[in-house]
């Protein structure tokens, strides 16, 4: 990313030069899909994608706010003493909500500031664009009026932002991949106990291949929220006869043996996904460790079929991606990230067959759904940051 354009488009959009430059990465989740919110396990990390921010500070009490990927909204303004949710502030409002919960929670914010705002991350793919922006505005809060709030405590409020104020019924995952990212490391999350541990990524000769769908989605018009209910339902029915907090605490056979307990066809697709991925989660981890990148991958490709055929949250546009992945050579693994519903998928592809990998997938997928999927590597990097603008101007 040539991130002098995002200080030249800074200078162009306020007419002086921009005082700071941030970066927030987006997130892949490797397995443990739909787990986050049933109190399972996630291992998901940071990626080189992401969102850029250039910032100044202003001397009164205004914020001005400015998209290079939405330049049809313009510069948003909001007062600081008026940060309450406003839908004419469209995307504007994910970087409202951290500043509201930040001043509720009793830090100070004294003055405005402008920010000119450029990501590389497709809009809606699921790669987590919006947790991206709730981390980069808590850490641009945090350095600059220099609030000393821990990064787990940003990682909360970005939940909460999404939960409360945006309104989308979401687990702690995509907030604390990015809040916690480690570069060439994956994180473990109990998602429970929040205990958590990183894992070194270890591919060899393979990388990891995102293939997106450019069928767009949004969280609050999906299923999402049905499907996070149908779970509930299903733990309340359990939870008749079992002391357990969340599905995350049942092993496969504890839900073997009390199936019976929730007697409904669609719950009980749904609850099994959420038992046997969390399941499947904590054994990928192993193998990972223990550099069995094959039995790695047979795990990954067990998750997307589990997400198609128990939580049924992938559609054609995802399993066209997928399928066509299995089919290709120097392939590990693939399967849907996400929310599912469009987005994205990943695949574990050996580096020399990338290129052909692209194409063969490309050209399936387009046969089949009539336009085109993008496809990037990701590489695994750290947790949001500042950038030196003196390095960039060099």
């Amino acid at each position: 990313m040539d991130t002098s354009k995002i200080l030249t488009g800074y200078e162009n959009t306020f007419n002086k030069p921009a005082e700071k430059l941030f970066f927030s990465p987006g997130r892949i989740n490797l397995i443990g899909e739909h787990t986050d919110y049933n109190g399972g396990n996630v291992f998901p990390c940071a990626i080189s994608l992401g969102t850029y921010a250039a910032f100044g500070n202003r001397s009164d009490q205004t914020i001005q706010m400015y998209s290079e990927n939405i330049p049809d909204k313009g510069i948003i303004n909001v007062s600081l003493d008026k940060l309450e949710y406003d839908k004419a502030d469209d995307w504007a409002n994910y970087l409202k909500g951290m500043i509201y919960l930040i001043v509720k929670a009793g830090y100070k914010i004294d003055h405005g500031f402008n920010l000119y705002i450029h990501g590389n991350l497709p809009d809606g793919a699921g790669l987590s664009s919006s947790a991206s922006i709730e981390l980069l505005m808590g850490n641009i809060l945090n350095d600059v009026f220099n609030l000393g709030i821990d990064q787990l405590d940003i990682v909360k409020m970005g939940q909460q932002n999404e939960n409360n104020y945006i309104g989308v019924n979401s687990g702690i995952m995509d907030e604390f991949a990015i809040g916690m990212g480690k570069k060439d490391q994956a994180t473990l999350l109990d998602t429970n106990t929040m205990k958590y541990q990183y894992a070194p990524v270890e591919l060899g000769d393979h990388v990891i291949v995102i293939m997106n769908t450019n069928k767009q989605r949004a969280l609050t018009d999906s299923k999402y929220n049905e499907r996070r209910s149908e779970c509930e339902q299903a733990l309340a029915l359990l939870q008749k006869k079992l002391d357990i907090k969340s599905l995350g605490d049942l092993s496969i056979d504890e839900f073997d043996r009390n199936t019976y307990l929730i007697n409904d066809a669609t719950l009980l697709r749904r609850a099994r996904h959420a038992v046997f991925e969390n399941q499947r989660t904590l054994k990928a981890v192993k193998y990972l460790q223990d550099n069995n990148l094959v039995e790695f991958g047979k795990l990954v490709n067990a998750s997307h079929i589990s997400l198609h055929y128990d939580y049924e949250v992938t559609g054609v546009e995802l399993d066209s991606l997928v399928e066509a992945a299995w089919q290709q050579p120097g392939v590990l693994g693939a399967r849907m990230v996400g929310a599912g519903f469009g987005g994205c998928a990943i695949a574990f592809v050996e580096k020399d067959q990338v290129d052909n990998f692209k194409e063969n997938v490309g050209k399936i997928y387009k046969d089949k759904v009539g336009y085109a999927a993008d496809f990037y590597i990701a590489e695994i990097s750290d947790g949001p940051s500042e950038l030196k603008i003196s390095e960039v101007e060099k």
